[in-house]
C-alpha cells in the first residue's frame, strides 16, 4: 500500500493550469525531491497535497483514504506534516513552546497534554541542534535557526509523511550539508516520508534523495532515481536553462561530490 497516491491531479487559477495531470505514489519510509523551474508547479503541489488548495481533478489519496476535499487542518492529524519556504514561527513564545504546539496539534492530539507536548518539543529541539536555543524566543533567532524551529514543530507533530517546501534555500553550502545530513538522519530516525522540493541547489538533490521528480510547467517532467534524471540531457535542458556540455559537467561533479 503507497502511503501517498495522486491520481491525475490538476489545479488551475483561472486561465492559468498551475498543475496539470500529475500522477504520482510515495511509499512509507521514501525521501524524494521534487526539482524544477520557477513556475514549474511545485509549490501549487505542496498546496494541493497539503489541503490549502483542492484540485479542479483528480485524487489526493493518503494511507486509501481520500482527502481530495479535506481542509488542512484535518489533514495533520491524520499524519501530513509541512514546513514552508519563509518560516513564521510565534515570535514572542520560546522555541520550546513553539514546536510543543506542533505537538498538540499533530497525530497525538487531543491525546497528550501541555506538559507531554513540552517534553516531546525537547526531543526534537535536540534532534534539530538547537538546544542552545530552548528558551529563546522564536523571534530572535537568526533565519536558518527558524527554519530548525519550524522543522521541529512539524516533526513534533509526528508525522507519517513530511512536506517541506524549500527548506534549504539562502542557506550557505555548509548548512546544506548539514540540512541533507538532518533530513537523512530524521527519514531515519523517525521512520517518516519526506518530500522535499529543492530549487536548483544539485549539492542537496545529488545528496540527498534516491529519487527525483522533475516538474515542468505543471506537469511531471521526470521521474526516476537520482543519477538517471540528474544525467538526463532533456532535465539539464529545462531545470538549468541550456544542455551545455559546462552544464552537464557540473551537474556530474555536484552528483558525485
Amino acid at each position: 500500500m503507497s502511503l501517498l497516491r495522486l491520481e491525475n491531479v490538476t489545479k488551475r487559477f483561472g486561465g492559468l493550469l498551475a498543475v496539470n495531470n500529475v500522477s504520482l505514489e510515495l511509499a512509507s519510509g521514501e525521501l524524494i525531491a521534487i526539482v524544477g523551474p520557477n513556475g514549474a508547479g511545485k509549490t501549487t503541489l505542496f498546496n494541493v497535497i497539503s489541503g490549502v488548495f483542492f484540485p479542479e481533478e483528480g485524487k489526493v489519496i493518503f494511507e486509501d483514504r481520500d482527502i481530495t476535499r479535506l481542509p488542512a487542518y484535518r489533514r495533520a492529524p491524520l499524519g501530513l506534516g509541512r514546513t514552508f519556504q519563509i518560516p513564521r514561527p510565534f515570535g514572542s513564545a520560546t522555541v520550546r513552546e513553539n514546536v510543543a504546539i506542533g505537538a498538540m496539534f499533530g497525530t497525538l492530539g487531543s491525546r497528550i497534554n501541555v506538559d507531554e507536548s513540552l517534553e516531546m518539543a525537547d526531543r526534537y529541539i535536540d534532534l534539530v541542534g538547537l538546544q542552545p536555543h530552548r528558551e529563546k524566543l522564536a523571534g530572535n533567532l537568526t533565519p536558518v535557526e527558524k527554519k530548525m524551529v519550524e522543522i521541529a514543530r512539524a516533526l513534533a507533530m509526528k508525522p507519517k509523511l513530511l512536506l517541506m517546501d524549500e527548506a534549504m534555500a539562502g542557506m550557505n553550502p555548509k548548512d546544506i550539508d548539514y540540512m541533507v545530513d538532518l533530513l537523512i538522519r530524521i527519514k531515519e530516525k523517525e521512520k517518516i516520508a519526506i518530500v522535499a522540493m529543492v530549487e536548483h541547489i544539485m549539492r542537496a538533490v545529488a545528496g540527498l534523495a534516491k529519487r527525483v521528480v522533475v516538474m515542468h510547467q505543471g506537469a511531471t517532467f521526470v521521474d526516476g532515481p537520482t543519477a538517471d534524471v540528474l544525467s538526463d540531457p532533456r532535465v539539464i535542458e529545462v531545470y538549468l536553462g541550456g544542455p551545455s556540455e559546462k552544464s552537464k559537467k557540473d551537474l556530474v561533479t555536484n552528483q558525485t561530490s
